[in-house]
């Protein structure tokens, strides 16, 4: 993994819910992004947060998941002013390699519609559009 990769952890979170604002990720700090939520995911050893630092300064960030089925990229996120670098290949990259190194043989993302930028990213490293894949969800809350 590049060097100004790593593992986030729980003195991140901040930077990372930062990140999330900045490139204009809903999130929920009264639900699963709380800091308490993400701290515990983080101590998940099939979850990742990763994190690209550049001088100490967190600029894009993604979430890896494995399920053991498939692995799962998530809240994939760039700083505003640092779009267009290739960041946010780096982390698919950085995610893709954690998830296989658990055993994932398939490798999945949800993209909201209106996500333009997502797509063409996931499309140029070799996904796939299922078109005939719709998604449902139950939530206990709106904050979940």
């Amino acid at each position: 993994m590049d060097d100004r990769i790593r593992h986030l952890g729980p003195d991140d979170y901040d930077d990372l819910i930062r990140v999330w604002a900045d490139a204009g990720l809903p999130y929920r700090p009264h639900g699963r992004d709380s800091r308490e939520k993400i701290v515990a995911e983080m101590e998940r050893s099939d979850t990742a947060f990763l994190g690209l630092y550049d001088n100490d300064v967190l600029v894009a960030v993604g979430v890896m998941t494995y399920d053991g089925r498939k692995g799962w990229i998530n809240r994939v996120a760039v700083d505003p002013d640092r779009r267009g670098e290739g960041l946010a290949g780096e982390i698919l990259e950085a995610g893709e390699a954690f998830l296989k190194s658990l055993g994932a043989m398939v490798i999945a993302c949800l993209i909201e519609e209106e996500n333009l930028p997502s797509m063409a990213l996931f499309q140029k490293h070799g996904y796939s559009y299922l078109k005939d894949i719709f998604y449902f969800s139950k939530r206990d809350s709106d904050d979940v």
